[in-house]
């Protein structure tokens, strides 16, 4: 597959509760940005510092994202276990998400070079 490292920005993953409005600062934000919602909790992604972290009740920074380069037909079968097994038998944990279009993975930065070196050796290539 062909992979692209989203951005060269921190990224952080937060927890704000159920209820919480969407970050006033969210639309303005011109990079990868998602925000979930469910009946436990708010989950934001965003790049570090870029919006009030005061109503968090959580924030986990430190995170690259990859993606899925163009679109991919929702009939397709094991396309995040293609990426998800070579990382895992690595001991490299992933955040996945998913959009209409794509999928991306959400992967400290610490393991940044490892995650590439492993993704490569499987047959990835990155653009």
């Amino acid at each position: 597959m062909k992979l692209k490292i989203h951005d060269a920005v921190d990224y952080s993953v937060i927890k704000f509760p159920a209820a919480a409005p969407v970050p006033k600062e969210f639309p303005q934000l011109k990079s990868f940005k998602s925000i979930t919602y469910t009946e436990e909790e708010c989950s934001v992604i965003v790049p570090t510092d870029t919006i009030d972290l005061n109503a968090a009740l959580a924030v986990d920074p430190g995170w690259f994202i990859i993606q899925i380069v163009g679109e991919l037909d929702f009939s397709l079968v094991g396309i995040l276990t293609q990426l998800a097994n070579p990382l895992a038998e690595n001991s490299i944990s992933i955040f996945a998400l998913s959009t209409y279009n794509t999928d991306y993975l959400l992967i400290k930065s610490t393991e940044k070079e490892k995650t590439i070196q492993v993704l490569e050796e499987a047959g990835h290539t990155f653009s």
